[in-house]
């Protein structure tokens, strides 16, 4: 059974294992951070000094996925916008070795769960690298739906251009498909 819990600055350990190499590392964070590899500190530091580089605070709420065996995943969830209406889930990553396993789309329907019936938002948003096509298809299958931008988002990392995929999902759409 996998349950969500608050992150915790003991989890860092466990979580920055999960990142063999500086393309696992910049697919789960992408530019937020300056250098590579971090340490547990600098990630406490980003999540707990600096509230995530969220402006507003109580905006910023780093989670686990767990199981009976301990920690599976992490993804962060913050507010996007001023009336707390909009959730945005990010810095997604599930343990290497329980990859393809189901475990990444379990989680997201959890913090879907949370986001729409606990926090009451009515949209919750979810970017991807476009060359990450394995956590693009486990948000397709836990919910999410494609958004076109008005602009186009990437990030410029190891000298390339890595194009940002937006997905969606309305607290309607939701709870239609609970049905």
């Amino acid at each position: 059974m996998l349950y969500l819990r608050p992150y915790k600055k003991e989890d860092a350990t466990t979580i920055l294992s999960w990142c063999g190499d500086e393309t696992v590392f910049r697919k789960w964070t992408g530019e937020r951070y300056n250098s590579y590899p971090i340490t547990e500190q600098d990630m406490n530091e980003k999540y707990f000094a600096c509230n995530g580089d969220c402006a507003e605070y109580d905006n910023f709420y780093p989670m686990v996925a767990c199981d009976e065996n301990g920690l599976v995943g992490h993804f962060i969830i913050r507010y996007v916008d001023g009336n707390h209406s909009i959730l945005r889930i990010g810095f997604v990553i599930v343990d290497d070795k329980k990859r393809g396993h189901g475990y990444g789309k379990k989680m997201i329907r959890l913090a879907m769960k949370y986001a729409f019936e606990i926090a009451g938002a009515k949209k919750v948003t979810i970017g991807v690298f476009e060359n990450n096509m394995p956590a693009y298809y486990c948000y397709k299958a836990a919910g999410f739906h494609d958004v076109q931008s008005e602009r186009e988002e990437a990030c410029e990392l190891f000298g390339e251009k890595w194009k940002i995929l937006e997905l969606e999902l309305k607290r309607e759409d939701y709870f239609l498909a609970k049905e």
